[in-house]
């Protein structure tokens, strides 16, 4: 059935028999390239029947989808003409992971962050009222992200906006962890309705079969019926904000799905649809661990275990070492926004149940409790991924560092994270931490350095902000790591010919330059930086006017960052007669592919910085 279906107008062909069929056969085709490309497994098999049914419904470009997040759109590009393509999904040059408009007109908007689309679709049904237009518009959103505070914005104007607009809500109890808070445990009472209109009917049909005294009762029990369901359900949130609530229905029952889809065209102002469907439906393995198979690297299909074997990794060493620095100081108390098990916290968790908090897909909430937390005495540690750290950028300023509180902010994921592509590069960070007063910023080169700064951040007393990549070390191993002492660098390797200031995992590369380096007769010497703010002033310029030929390292755009502050630094400090050369990334978005064919594609490998430095500085040497 997958092969005869290339387009849309070839799915709306299809009678239920056969769209069962395909369902099965996309399941299979994720299955397959998911495990060879890794990917959003587990959201994207749950919402097959969904993606189908809003197809068959709904006819777009002229009716518009928004996904929200995007994580869940392999079988939406499937369906629109992308089946061939999706084999080359998140590599380089490939398709992407979430909606691309550049890759079709089909997808009509880009996402790639949580409980944004209630806010676009409620945009874009303005416009389309106010140039008088006819299509639907429809957006699809988790119940994860209904915990986001945008998303819960958007439904509060939406819902007294009386425009035409329908919002489907993909309830699979799961953001990536369990879903916690008071969104879903109102969406649990919710879920009750289904059991309650079974009971309902079955009860009805019964009495009506008494003879006589069956009809009175029926419209005496009619008459308690609200009573009965505000017993049930105590609050039909979504009513009662100006929205149409249909369902719940069953997210895998095509017909069914197709029936009140078909329904919600003819209703006038917002309507949402309450569909119930299964993370990683279709796949045992993936059924049974959602939250493993949420975002997966490629693995095998019969195991469900990973090709690649996992390794000690950033994420995991930050969470030891807070669990040993929350062992021994009581007011550490950790936070995160639905990612536990991807910041490392799982451990804290169980270690410290009731000093650790969950507070779901909001970082503003996030960080502006973390900010009540520290003003009443204790000393938050929130790791967040850099990408997402964008979201509560006021909080930072405003609720933290105005107020100047002890919270340490760990900023995961930073620099490239590879196959999520634009949306989830977290090379901003640095700039946009860089600006705002009153914080000390961080980045360790290795494991040790981490849980150093980890330890002097925690006892500092003001706001800290330490940054750390995706995944391992570099190769390189270091034979020693210096105490953490505030605004100090470490000079890694003295030399005479050049310096090499570079931060973060970005050390590691400068050890593999200098090695080339030496080859050519080049001595250099490597700083590691430790300190983007407040930077070591003293001994970056005494190396500087040491070698005179100047190169900086970063996983971060140079617009900013470390490059703008050592150029900032020569100028202020009118020294005279500088060769200086940065490397980072330029101030643009940069799409998927593996870290390491970025950074070949943007010169930050370590062949191409030596090949800069030989033929800027050393030319007479080449």
């Amino acid at each position: 059935m997958l092969e005869k279906v290339n387009s849309i107008d070839d799915l709306k062909k299809l009678n239920i028999d056969d769209k069962k069929i395909l369902a099965q056969e996309i399941r299979e085709y994720i299955l397959d390239i998911v495990s060879k490309n890794g990917g959003h497994l587990a959201s994207n098999l749950g919402v097959v029947e969904l993606t189908i049914c809003l197809h068959s419904v709904f006819n777009v470009p002229e009716d518009k989808i928004i996904w929200d997040v995007g994580h869940q759109t392999y079988a939406h590009k499937i369906i629109t003409g992308r089946k061939d393509k999706l084999k080359t999904l998140r590599q380089l040059n490939g398709i992407a992971g979430f909606p691309k408009v550049e890759e079709s007109e089909l997808d009509c908007f880009n996402t790639g962050h949580s409980s944004t689309s209630i806010s676009v679709a409620l945009g874009m049904a303005k416009a389309r009222d106010i140039k008088n237009e006819n299509n639907f518009i429809v957006c699809v959103i988790g119940d994860g992200a209904l915990t986001g505070g945008m998303a819960l914005e958007a439904l509060n104007d939406a819902g007294s906006s009386n425009t035409k607009l329908t919002v489907i809500l993909n309830d699979n109890e799961m953001s990536i962890s369990k879903n916690v808070g008071g969104v879903n445990m109102l969406l649990s009472r919710l879920r009750t309705k289904k059991l309650y209109t079974k009971s309902n009917v079955s009860i009805k049909n019964i009495l009506k079969k008494v003879p006589v005294v069956g009809g009175p009762i029926v419209k005496l029990v009619q008459k308690a019926k609200r009573s009965i369901k505000q017993f049930i359900i105590p609050k039909m949130y979504f009513e009662d904000i100006g929205f149409r609530y249909l369902g719940p229905v069953d997210g895998h029952d095509i017909e069914k799905l197709e029936s009140l889809l078909n329904i919600s065209k003819q209703l006038d102002g917002p309507v949402l649809i309450h569909v119930l469907t299964k993370k990683g439906k279709g796949y045992k393995i993936a059924e049974e661990n959602p939250d493993r198979f949420h975002a997966i690297g490629s693995f095998d299909i019969n195991t469900g275990k990973a090709l690649k074997e996992k390794q000690a990794d950033y994420s995991k060493v930050f969470g030891e070492k807070l669990v040993k620095l929350a062992t021994e100081n009581e007011k550490i108390v950790a936070i995160t926004a639905s990612m536990k098990d991807g910041t490392g916290l799982t451990k804290f968790q169980k270690s410290f149940p009731n000093r650790f908090f969950d507070v779901g897909i909001a970082e503003q909430h996030a960080i502006g409790f973390a900010a009540g937390l520290a003003k009443n005495g204790m000393i938050p540690v929130v790791p967040i991924y850099s990408s997402f750290y964008q979201r509560a950028y006021d909080q930072v300023i405003h609720d933290i560092c105005i107020q100047n509180l002890p919270i340490v902010m760990c900023v995961d994921r930073a620099g490239i994270v590879g196959a999520d592509g634009d949306t989830h590069q977290g090379i901003l960070d640095l700039s946009f931490f860089n600006i705002i007063p009153n914080l000390t910023i961080m980045a360790p080169k290795d494991f040790k350095e981490l849980e150093k700064m980890l330890e002097f951040g925690v006892n500092l007393g003001k706001p800290v902000v330490i940054r750390y990549p995706r995944g391992g070390e570099g190769k390189n191993k270091f034979d020693k790591c210096e105490d953490i002492i505030l605004e100090k660098s470490e000079i890694i390797k003295e030399g005479k010919d050049i310096s090499i200031i570079a931060i973060g995992k970005m050390v590691d590369k400068a050890i593999d330059i200098s090695n080339k380096l030496k080859e050519n007769n080049i001595d250099s010497e490597i700083i590691n930086v430790r300190f983007l703010k407040p930077i070591d002033k003293e001994t970056i310029l005494n190396s500087i006017n040491k070698t005179k030929k100047v190169i900086t390292i970063e996983d971060n755009i140079k617009l900013g960052g470390l490059s703008s502050i050592i150029k900032e630094l020569i100028i202020d400090n009118n020294v005279k007669d500088v060769n200086l050369k940065t490397f980072g990334y330029p101030n643009e978005f940069i799409k998927q592919g593996t870290v390491e064919q970025i950074e070949e594609k943007y010169g930050l490998d370590t062949q191409s910085i030596y090949r800069c430095i030989i033929d800027n500085f050393f030319n007479e040497r080449n």
